[in-house]
């Protein structure tokens, strides 16, 4: 597969005749909300197998090789040329699929209300062939240690028919907050402990759950010790029943990291107990704060390069976004708030206000300016097949388990085609 740009005054004809495949596979395979007003700066994933390279002007075909990992006498053969041959800028060559590797796959699911809406399931239904673990977010645990169910529907059934394992997520939430007394509770009182063990036991069998993801944060952090004992405890237990347990992490970049996100979370333990963790490299950019990259790429490698210190990298999933948010401008932190987009809808924004799609390099992110019908000035940051691209190789080049997404629901059909062009999806 290719990731295209969008340049100036192309149309997806253009495109297509440039790769020789049909329009409409490449609006099938993205999903093209704008095939008529295709936007400068919008990425389409060319669905073909390899991909090509226009030579430009001061390239050689050794240093075109070593881009894409190839001795360049195998480049030359693979393209009918001589090793000695100058290179004619503007020429195509032909690059090979390159090797994938093995990585496993998770998605949050997160239903609201008394029932798992069709919207949801439909996307739980097309993302499940591309997973190894399914997640609905989430039980809710009371004070004195019993379980409230969300809201599941069909999503066990679609796990179990795309050989997904059901993750059993449970988070320390209390009225939509988390909260450090109920964590308190559930760390330190055995009784209470006790119960809230054995209610995970029965539900995990009632539902048929094989992982069980604890998603504690804001604990107290005279809290960390007790929740190492808790889950040395909980492994020994759900051992028994021959089930995976892992953890959500904080994204820190060091083990003294100060904060109440942060101080409970000791990435060294937890990495000698649990079977794997979920790092949740995203939400710079939020809702409430200012425009940004949801998840810059420096930000995210500087918290998985220290993660990698103290947590076998086979054990770590990083932590990804599949949406973006929109600013009005002037922004107000702690009064204004950014509304949660798709990468599709950003694409939409573009199209209906003629406006292109900048890249930034640094954060290796979209973005776009715009000004909608009240003359207020819009931000937008938010994925597109460059910036998972990125993920996917700091991911590779760090060895890391896989990846993990928050949240299904919002469209991004690019990240599951250049998951197969650039992973193996382990199923279990």
């Amino acid at each position: 597969m290719q990731i295209h740009v969008v340049k100036p005054n192309e149309t997806l004809a253009i495109i297509a005749n440039t790769y020789r495949v049909p329009v409409a596979e490449l609006i099938a395979a993205n999903e093209i909300p704008n095939p008529d007003n295709l936007v400068i700066g919008q990425t389409i994933v060319i669905p073909i197998v390899g991909s090509f390279y226009w030579v430009k002007q001061g390239d050689s075909l050794w240093g075109i090789a070593q881009k894409f990992n190839l001795p360049f006498s195998e480049l030359a053969r693979i393209n009918g040329i001589s090793v000695n041959q100058p290179l004619t800028v503007g020429i195509r060559l032909y690059i090979p699929p390159q090797r994938k590797v093995d990585a496993e796959f998770n998605a949050y699911v997160e239903p609201f209300g008394e029932t798992v809406s069709q919207a949801l399931e439909n996307s739980s239904r097309k993302a499940a062939p591309y997973l190894t673990y399914l997640s609905p977010f989430a039980f809710h645990v009371n004070r004195d240690g019993s379980l409230v169910a969300p809201p599941l529907g069909n999503l066990p059934a679609i796990a179990k028919a795309n050989q997904n394992i059901l993750v059993m997520s449970i988070n320390n939430q209390e009225k939509g907050q988390f909260s450090d007394e109920l964590g308190r509770i559930l760390l330190n009182d055995q009784k209470v402990q006790n119960t809230f063990l054995n209610n995970i036991v029965k539900s995990a069998k009632q539902y048929g759950f094989r992982d069980i993801h604890i998603d504690f944060e804001f604990l107290r952090p005279a809290d960390r010790e007790a929740y190492n004992q808790f889950l040395r405890k909980a492994k020994e237990r759900f051992k028994q029943e021959g089930w995976f347990l892992s953890t959500a992490l904080a994204p820190k970049t060091s083990a003294t990291q100060k904060g109440l996100w942060y101080e409970a979370h000791d990435y060294k333990t937890q990495g000698e107990i649990v079977d794997f963790v979920v790092i949740m490299t995203y939400e710079w950019g939020y809702s409430g704060g200012p425009p940004m990259a949801v998840s810059p790429i420096k930000s995210v490698r500087d918290v998985l390069e220290y993660a990698i210190t103290e947590i076998p990298p086979n054990k770590i999933l990083m932590g990804q976004n599949l949406y973006g948010y929109d600013w009005t401008l002037p922004f107000t932190s702690g009064k204004d708030t950014a509304k949660a987009l798709s990468p599709q809808q950003a694409i939409q924004i573009a199209a209906k206000y003629h406006v292109p799609i900048k890249y930034d390099t640094e954060a290796q992110a979209p973005t776009i300016d715009y000004e909608d019908e009240n003359n207020k000035k819009h931000k937008v940051w938010f994925e597109d097949a460059r910036s998972i691209q990125a993920k996917f190789d700091l991911m590779k080049e760090l060895k890391l388990r896989g990846v993990s997404y928050w949240k299904l629901g919002l469209s991004f059909p690019q990240n599951w085609l250049l998951i197969v062009e650039n992973f193996n999806i382990v199923k279990k």
